[in-house]
């Protein structure tokens, strides 16, 4: 007999899939497509460690920092994150997410405002996309 595998240990399963490094591809800010965007830069890459997160430009500039918690039991799965510094330090991010072995797409909604539900963009939410980075 199959017994369902238990929210903590698949929260884990997506958690290892999500370690390593991501580039950016796509971003929507309120509708709008690849606006001016100061947590990104070209080539910049968004490395995942542990519950961790940093967006690094090529040059080595620390643009972002913070941690994640993730639930994959809601629909769509749920990720919160908490930025370490700039604007929304402190403040938790509501935020859903869909992921593959290669791909990363969030939709998070502004402080105090409800959890996106569809993966595109309104007033106060930003949808990033990622594709994971090949290191040498």
């Amino acid at each position: 007999m199959d017994f369902p595998a238990s929210p903590k240990a698949a929260d884990q399963r997506e958690l290892q899939r999500l370690q390593g490094a991501w580039e950016q591809t796509g971003m929507e800010d309120s509708g709008v497509l690849n606006p001016p965007d100061e947590h990104s830069a070209p080539g910049a890459l968004t490395f995942i460690e542990g519950n961790r997160f940093r967006v690094v430009t090529v040059a080595g500039e620390l643009l972002l920092a913070g941690t994640f918690t993730l639930d994959s039991s809601t629909c769509p799965k749920s990720i919160t994150w908490v930025d370490s510094m700039g604007a929304d330090a402190g403040q938790p991010l509501s935020a859903s997410y869909q992921l593959t072995d290669d791909e990363f797409v969030f939709i998070a909604a502004d402080t105090g405002q409800p959890r996106p539900s569809h993966f595109s963009t309104g007033p106060g939410q930003t949808l990033r996309r990622f594709v994971r980075a090949r290191q040498a």
